[in-house]
């Protein structure tokens, strides 16, 4: 596997982006020159199943202030929530 191209940490880069990085290269490291799976839908899934279940606890369950704290409309949300197996 190719070695990976140096990055610079941009200033508004958060712990979320820095833990993602750090996942990336432990993940490619992990490879072992195996070829990778579809990595955007991968990193998607890893991310968004538990941002639902942790607002969705925040929230109590209000589906509303859910879908308004993620900043998406509600039947976004409960699409999200079904493939997810939230509902």
């Amino acid at each position: 596997m190719p070695t990976r191209p140096a990055r610079r940490v941009a200033p508004q880069e958060n712990d979320i982006a820095r833990g993602l990085r750090r996942a990336l290269d432990t993940y490619f490291r992990d490879l072992d020159g195996e070829r990778p799976g579809p990595l955007y839908d991968m990193v998607i899934a890893a991310v968004e199943l538990p941002l639902l279940e942790y607002i969705l606890h925040m929230v109590e369950g209000n589906q509303t202030l859910a879908a308004e704290l993620l900043g998406m409309n509600r039947n976004t949300l409960r699409k999200k929530m079904k493939t997810y197996g939230l509902l």
